[in-house]
C-alpha cells in the first residue's frame, strides 16, 4: 500500500498510484490524436454562432486547449517513461505488448520536440491580439509538426493498438466462434475493435470526470471519438451492403449497432457539445461533458452487450461492464425517490394540510441526503432551489403555487430518469 509523503511544509501529500507503463502510453496517443483531429475539425465541435466568421473575435481560447494537450501530453510522457524504466528493471514483469516497441529514448526525443511547441504556444497565449489569422496559421503550423515528428509519429500511430484484448470475454469468444466465415470474422473484429477503442477513449473522459479534473479540454477527446465512431458506421453501412443474408443475427446487430451509433452522436454532437469551447462557467462545462459522455458510454455498452447475445442470448449487460451494476442500482433508487417525492408533492398540492405538508420536506430531506448525487450534475441545482424554496415557504398561499411548478418539474425530471439506457429493461412498477 501506498504511503502519503509529507512535504517541506508538513502537509501531507497523497502518494501517486503507479499505473502500469500501458496506461500512459495509450493516453499519449489518445492526446494527440484528438489534438489533431480537433485541429482539423474545430469548427465542427466548438463552432460558437456569436463570433463564427468574425475576424474580430478573439480565439484564445482554443490557443489554451492546445497548449494544455501538449502540456497534458509532456506529463504522460514523464509517467510513461519512469514506467518504462521500471518494466526494466524488474524482468520478472509482465509486458504488455502494446509498450513492446518502446523505449525510454523514445520519450526523451519526444519531449524535445513538443518542448519547442510548447514554448512558442505559451508566448502566443501571452500576446493580446490572437484572431481569427493567428489562430488559422497556428493551426496549420502545429498539424504539419506533429505529423512530421517522429517520436509523437510513433505514439500517436500505436494509439489503439491491440484494442481487441480489452475486449470483455463473452465479446472475445465472439470472435472464436465456429460456423463465422472468414470475411465476417475478419469484419466483426474491425468492428469490436473500433469499438473497444472508443470505450478505452471515454473511459479516461470518466476517470477525468470522477478525478474532479478541469473538463474543457475533454473537447480533443470528444472530436477523435466522433472521427472514430462515424469512420465505424461507415464501415458498418459498407459491410451491410456487401451482406447476403438480411436475416442473418450478425446483419440485424451490425444494423441495429449503426442505426444507434448515429443517434447517439447526432444527440451528443449537435446539442451537447456544441459550442463547448466558448463556455466559461465550469458548471455549465461539467454539465454538458457529464451527459455527453452518459450517453456515449451507456449507449455503447448496450451496442456490445448486443454483440456478445450472438453467443449467449441469456447474457446480461451488467455481466460484460461491472461498472453498470451501480449505475443501475443508482438509478433504480433515484427513480424509486423522485416517484415517492412527486406523489408527496401531489398530495400536498391538492391539499396542503401541515401532515402533508411535513411529507413532502420528509421526502425532500431524504432525497438531499444520497440520492440526488445520481442526478446528472445540470439537473441537481434547480432541484435544490426548488427544495429549499419549498422547506423555507411556511405561508400556505405561497406554497401551493410552488408545489404546482414542482411536481411539474418533478414529473419530467422522473420521465427523463426513465428514460436511461441503463433502465430500459427495467420498466417502473409503482411500489418497488
Amino acid at each position: 500500500m501506498l504511503q502519503p509523503t509529507v512535504s517541506a511544509k508538513g502537509f501531507a501529500v497523497p502518494a501517486r498510484i503507479e499505473r502500469d507503463a500501458a496506461e500512459p502510453l495509450f493516453e499519449i496517443g489518445l492526446w494527440l490524436c484528438g489534438l489533431e483531429s480537433f485541429l482539423c475539425n474545430w469548427d465542427r465541435i466548438s463552432r460558437d454562432a456569436a463570433r463564427y466568421g468574425d475576424p474580430e473575435a478573439a480565439w484564445s481560447r482554443e490557443f489554451r486547449l492546445t497548449y494544455t494537450a501538449l502540456l497534458k501530453c509532456a506529463e504522460l510522457n514523464h509517467e510513461l517513461r519512469a514506467g518504462l524504466s521500471r518494466s526494466r528493471k524488474e524482468p520478472s514483469r509482465n509486458e504488455h505488448s502494446e509498450i513492446d516497441n518502446y523505449r525510454v529514448a523514445d520519450c526523451d526525443r519526444f519531449l524535445l520536440e513538443i518542448r519547442e511547441l510548447m514554448i512558442l504556444n505559451r508566448n502566443l497565449l501571452g500576446g493580446h491580439d490572437l484572431k481569427f489569422d493567428a489562430w488559422k496559421a497556428w493551426n496549420e503550423l502545429l498539424v504539419e509538426r506533429l505529423r512530421s515528428s517522429p517520436a509523437a509519429s510513433k505514439f500517436a500511430s500505436g494509439w489503439g493498438a491491440d484494442s481487441v484484448s480489452h475486449l470483455p470475454g463473452d465479446l472475445k469468444k465472439l470472435l472464436s466462434r465456429r460456423g463465422l466465415s472468414f470475411s465476417d470474422r475478419a469484419d466483426l473484429t474491425e468492428v469490436l475493435s473500433r469499438f473497444a477503442l472508443i470505450m478505452r477513449s471515454l473511459g479516461v473522459i470518466g476517470s477525468m470526470l470522477r478525478n474532479d479534473e478541469p473538463l474543457k479540454p475533454t473537447v480533443l477527446i470528444f472530436a477523435k471519438v466522433h472521427e472514430v465512431s462515424q469512420s465505424l458506421i461507415s464501415f458498418i453501412n459498407n459491410r451491410l451492403t456487401r451482406f447476403q443474408d438480411e436475416s442473418a443475427e450478425l446483419f440485424s446487430s451490425l444494423d441495429g449497432a449503426s442505426y444507434t451509433a448515429s443517434l447517439e452522436l447526432k444527440k451528443v454532437y449537435q446539442q451537447e457539445l456544441t459550442g463547448i469551447v466558448g463556455i466559461r462557467p465550469a458548471p455549465s462545462i461539467h454539465a454538458k461533458v457529464e451527459t455527453a459522455y452518459a450517453s456515449l458510454n451507456d449507449s455503447f455498452e448496450q451496442i456490445l452487450a448486443g454483440f456478445a447475445r450472438l453467443v449467449d442470448p441469456q447474457v446480461v449487460v451488467t455481466d460484460l461492464f461491472p461498472g453498470i451494476h451501480l449505475k443501475l442500482e443508482r438509478s433504480l433508487s433515484l427513480r424509486r425517490h423522485l416517484w415517492k417525492a412527486l406523489q408527496a408533492v401531489k398530495n400536498a398540492e391538492a391539499d396542503p394540510r401541515p401532515a402533508l405538508v411535513d411529507a413532502v420536506r420528509k421526502e425532500l430531506t431524504i432525497f438531499m441526503a444520497e440520492p440526488i448525487e445520481y442526478l446528472f450534475f445540470k439537473d441537481r441545482d434547480t432541484l435544490e432551489r426548488f427544495a429549499e424554496e419549498v422547506i423555507a415557504t411556511s405561508d400556505t398561499k405561497d406554497l401551493v403555487p410552488i408545489l404546482h411548478r414542482f411536481g411539474a418539474y418533478l414529473e419530467t425530471l422522473f420521465g427523463l430518469v426513465n428514460m436511461r439506457t441503463v433502465l430500459a429493461s427495467h420498466p417502473f412498477v409503482e411500489g418497488r
